[in-house]
């Protein structure tokens, strides 16, 4: 850096090494060579086991990858905000300005949803939501005072669209950027779950806090076990030296605002509300939604026993229900992210079924990978993920190109060759799959289905197949205007 010296040199591969490049070319356009800047980063993640059963309390098992977003960012002189992102597509804006007033700051932080109106205005920024929102999620959740204006530079690695978390890798970098600047100290939890409310309440999104987490808190080349109830780490899980995860891109753009998710979302809160009724639980209502005494599962469909649930409660819940008949009758539900719109139908039954049954997939699939490797034990492993991937697809968040995937690894698996399993990611309807093998044959045979993906579909897909540390291991790094 001929501008700045660096507090200590990251590795390259980590991504940094690419921002300070960067920085350097964009002094004085961007950056001041007179004020120190801050750097975070943070990885997107490889969902193993437990995705859309987070929301609902599950242990989940995620794989930080090595692909990772990295933010620097620098106090102004006056009261903007500039956020600038030069590895944007066309389709987005590289460059967004604002005050800071626009967020009510210094001393009068707009509510949350006044912050989701603000950066919905104009469709082409609102990806600085994940960034911005930083900013008014510490001011109000930690009285933490901007009483001046930000650079803020983005470089992600990270694909979009690809149930990778990106958005939490965003998140994730950009709050322990702006918290090292200010001089903000935060636990691993306390910056995913704050993380977790950018996105959201500001950004509007309701996804669970597996994301936010992993990239907060993952350890390189284990796995991230996480009980989500609401954010409790279980320790890490190293995989076999004999065995390896990667991620093969379908080419099929995922969104977890988008509405298959959402549904499927409010699908199992409304069974959660309804199995309080035949439980015979205390409900209050608590405005547009309920607060639900319950001692034995704590709020958390993951909490019920899967024999419990298949023998008295499944066939009690209604395979679909329209949201007005569900109001009319129970109120609402427990949900704080999103909400039962009167005008739609939601499926119900296998929503709910999918944490119950998903949580005990996942235990038994962490309890396998601490047991010596065997034939039998490898196939298990598999087996677990193909009914992961049959309940995304029984709850509606399934896609052709992800079974097609899935499906190619299944007949290789029967001809023997080194892979044992596959199962979509993240949010569903698109996006990766997640794929288990022989360390060494497993990533010549994703090649291989890489070019049937090309054949088929006329897609070349992306691989992911390395890990790296999440943010708090990472750490900062601080570059000093040089004497």
């Amino acid at each position: 850096m001929s501008h700045f010296v660096p507090s200590r040199m990251p590795a390259e591969g980590y991504g940094v090494l690419h921002l300070l490049r960067v920085i350097d070319d964009a002094v004085p356009a961007f950056f001041s060579p007179n004020s120190p800047i801050h750097i975070g980063r943070a990885p997107g993640r490889l969902d193993v086991m437990g995705g859309i059963a987070d929301y609902s309390g599950s242990l989940v098992l995620q794989l930080p990858i090595a692909e990772a977003a990295c933010c620097a960012v620098q106090q102004r002189a006056d009261l903007e905000l500039h956020v600038w992102s030069p590895s944007r597509d066309d389709s987005r804006s590289s460059h967004v300005a604002l005050r800071l007033g626009d967020l009510g700051l210094p001393d009068q932080p707009i509510d949350y949803a006044a912050a989701r109106a603000l950066f919905a205005q104009r469709p082409r920024d609102r990806w600085v939501a994940y960034l911005l929102g930083s900013l008014l999620v510490l001011a109000r959740e930690r009285s933490v005072r901007f009483s001046s204006g930000m650079a803020l530079l983005l470089f992600s690695s990270v694909p979009e669209g690809k149930g990778l978390s990106s958005s939490a890798a965003i998140e994730v970098a950009a709050m322990q950027a702006v918290a090292a600047l200010h001089g903000v100290t935060l636990t691993g939890r306390e910056l995913a779950l704050l993380c977790q409310l950018v996105e959201n309440e500001v950004a509007g999104a309701p996804c669970g806090v597996m994301d936010q987490m992993t990239a907060t808190g993952g350890v390189q080349d284990a796995l991230l076990a996480l009980r989500c109830q609401p954010c409790e780490v279980e320790g890490n899980v190293e995989l076999p030296p004999e065995l390896e995860l990667l991620g093969l891109d379908s080419g099929v753009r995922h969104a977890v605002g988008g509405s298959d998710y959402r549904a499927v979302r409010v699908g199992a809160f409304m069974g959660y509300r309804m199995l309080a009724e035949l439980r015979g639980l205390p409900v209050q209502r608590a405005g547009e939604r309920v607060v639900i005494d319950d001692p034995e599962w704590r709020g958390y469909l993951a909490n019920c026993d899967v024999g419990q649930f298949r023998a008295r409660w499944a066939s009690a819940l209604p395979e679909a229900l329209s949201g007005q008949e569900f109001l009319r009758r129970y109120g609402g539900t427990t949900d704080t992210v999103t909400a039962v719109d009167p005008a739609r139908s939601y499926a119900v039954r296998v929503p709910t079924q999918h944490p119950i049954e998903e949580n005990a997939r996942v235990e038994r699939f962490r309890a396998l990978l601490q047991q010596p490797v065997a034939k039998a034990m490898l196939g298990e492993l598999g087996e677990l993920m193909f009914a992961s991937h049959a309940s995304y697809s029984a709850c509606g968040l399934g896609s052709a190109a992800t079974d097609f995937i899935v499906d190619e690894v299944r007949q290789r698996r029967a001809r023997g060759t080194g892979l044992w399993g596959a199962k979509i990611t993240g949010g569903g309807s698109g996006g990766t799959v997640a794929i288990l093998g022989e360390r060494g044959k497993a990533w010549h045979e994703v090649l291989r289905i890489k070019k049937a993906v090309t054949a088929r579909l006329g897609h070349r897909p992306e691989v992911v197949r390395w890990s790296s540390p999440g943010a708090i291991e990472f750490g900062t790094v601080e570059l000093r205007p040089k004497d």
